[in-house]
């Protein structure tokens, strides 16, 4: 496996496999990261997307599973596929047979912006019509990338990823390290619904998809409860009072929120369905809902604080 930009997901999605037998290799950003990964095993290169060392990519002929996250920017779209013709020039050796497994790291919300549904459920079929320009360069990619591997004759599949969380990425994480919230959070705040995943799910997700490979489909991975933002944190802060009595208290409130919820409060009623990687990928979540997720989070903590070195 190689991966295109071992972020949060990334570099969880390599330790499993790495645990399992796989080779795997990928990319990062920063020295200081390339490092933490070499001493965990990992081949790693130092890329830049949007100024990309492509002879770098000559190296994924030795791999027969690819892994894209990175995501696209406004204003310049996605950063890959600015290098189309030499990016296809370093994959079209491979064999059909090979599985092409693209991961778009962002909210499902972001693709899905601004339809209105009233309070159903959208599906992975449902038509995304995102009136946004960061929806828009979003939708773009997706259709690009599978375009691109259609007409080289790879394996493809894209995957939607609902709010991420996990060990050290969590409303639990939040709450204890006593950080204000950041703009893009106070946003969030304002919805009805979210729909989440954690890591543990989306890789699960993942492998099932390399061991059911279906070219060309489009997977929401997301929890079995989309939840606001308010609920998710109360249950935290139980959570947190329940370990560590009287230690902590809430200060990133939705009241903080307060200014920004008017400009959010159309995008409520969204909830997103996982139905597909249910009946096709034969995923049973570990987590189907934010209170497993976080539980099991807040179980792996042994002190007040303390943070995964996935999250440095």
């Amino acid at each position: 496996m190689f991966i295109l930009g071992m972020g949060f997901v990334g570099q969880i999605f390599a330790q499993e496999l790495k645990n399992e037998g796989w080779v795997v290799s990928g990319t990062c950003t920063t020295d200081m990261k390339k490092e933490e990964l070499q001493e965990r095993g990992f081949d790693v290169y130092l890329f830049n997307a949007n100024e990309p060392e492509l002879r770098i990519l000559d190296s994924l002929k030795h791999y027969s599973h690819l892994l894209v996250s990175i995501p696209p920017v406004v204003g310049v779209g996605d950063p890959m596929l600015q290098h189309t013709e030499a990016f296809t020039k370093y994959i079209s050796g491979w064999k059909s047979s090979v599985a092409w497994l693209f991961v778009i790291d962002w909210y499902v919300l972001i693709v899905y912006m601004d339809i209105v549904v009233g309070c159903g459920w959208m599906r992975s079929n449902y038509p995304a019509s995102p009136t946004t320009e960061l929806g828009k360069f979003r939708l773009a990619a997706e259709e690009r990338w599978l375009n691109l591997a259609h007409d080289i004759g790879l394996s493809s599949q894209v995957f939607r990823l609902g709010g991420i969380y996990g060990p050290g990425r969590s409303a639990v994480d939040t709450i204890v390290r006593q950080v204000p919230l950041s703009e893009s959070q106070k946003l969030r705040s304002s919805r009805k619904y979210t729909s989440r995943i954690h890591v543990d799910d989306i890789c699960q997700v993942l492998k099932a998809s390399i061991h059911k490979p279906s070219s060309g489909n489009i997977y929401n991975v997301v929890d079995d409860y989309p939840a606001p933002r308010e609920e998710v944190f109360a249950y935290a802060l139980d959570l947190i009072e329940e370990k560590w009595p009287g230690r902590f208290k809430q200060r990133t409130s939705v009241e903080e929120a307060e200014p920004f919820c008017t400009r959010g409060s159309s995008r409520g009623e969204k909830r997103v369905s996982n139905a597909r990687i249910k009946k096709e990928l034969s995923v049973r979540l570990l987590h189907p809902s934010y209170k497993s997720g976080l539980r099991s989070i807040i179980d792996q903590m042994e002190k007040p604080y303390q943070s995964s070195l996935l999250c440095s």
